[in-house]
């Protein structure tokens, strides 16, 4: 691992894993330090990760991701491209796209029709997130549970970190009614939309920000939810758990295994 300080005190960290080409660490560390210059407020860190995939004939094999503390707001960009330098470059245009974009939408934003364009508003686009690799049903295993307390926000603030993070979904409590929510990117239609525990109507659909789904939050137990997840290819599955009455995500990695995050009480 390989550090270097600032004037801003930024302290950027680059890892490795894989068949990084040499020099490359040093070439992101750069690219990042440019980044920040020009970023408002104190970055606090900038964690890098670059991995090369160890099948050279992989479709994109070089992965670069960040995520940039900026005075305890997190911004994060993750991208694939053919070469690792490619990535940098790519990762760089992506989180410069993040971390200039203002905190709230302001009226007349960055939407057409209603509808995000995620090319415009991230710089490389989304053809270059990673793919994720394919493993039989039959092996994949939660490889990753993470537990932790949920932000209480409203669903237009839950957009906006599920942007800032370059997430597939962003899980919280919904301010207005306390229960477990989760704010996505709808796959046929780019628009964001939200699903929650609580009772929800159309009035909750804001400026055409953000759409909401009518469809109860099914019930299940983990077992049943890889099963769910296995049926629908969905990216990820929402879901009330039995066992603790909460709302949970169960969701693909991009190493082809499931990820649950679950609240803590």
């Amino acid at each position: 691992m390989s550090g270097l300080k600032t004037s801003r005190t930024a302290d950027v960290q680059v890892r490795n894993r894989g068949q990084v080409p040499d020099g490359a660490d040093v070439y992101a560390q750069g690219k990042m330090l440019a980044v920040i210059g020009h970023v408002r407020g104190p970055v606090l860190t900038v964690r890098v990760k670059l991995t090369q995939a160890v099948n050279t004939s992989a479709n994109r094999p070089a992965t670069a991701q960040a995520v940039v503390d900026v005075n305890g707001r997190m911004v994060r960009a993750h991208v694939a491209a053919n070469s690792m330098f490619e990535a940098v470059d790519l990762l760089q245009e992506r989180l410069a796209a993040r971390l200039n974009r203002p905190r709230r939408y302001a009226a007349g934003g960055p939407h057409r029709n209603g509808t995000p364009s995620r090319t415009s508003r991230d710089g490389a686009g989304h053809d270059h997130r990673p793919h994720r690799h394919h493993v039989p049903a039959e092996e994949r295993r939660i490889v990753r549970h993470k537990s932790f307390s949920l932000v209480h926000q409203t669903p237009e603030d839950a957009v906006i970190d599920l942007e800032a993070m370059d997430h597939d979904f962003w899980l919280f409590t919904d301010l207005a009614s306390g229960r477990d929510s989760v704010v996505y990117r709808d796959i046929r239609t780019g628009r964001h939309r939200m699903a929650s525990l609580g009772l929800l109507g159309q009035e909750r659909e804001v400026d055409g920000l953000l759409g909401v789904s009518t469809v109860p939050v099914p019930t299940s137990s983990v077992t049943e939810a890889v099963s769910r997840l296995h049926l629908t290819g969905l990216p990820f599955i929402f879901f009330n758990d039995t066992a603790t009455g909460r709302g949970c995500v169960l969701y693909h990695r991009y190493d082809g295994h499931y990820g649950l995050i679950t609240p803590s009480r």
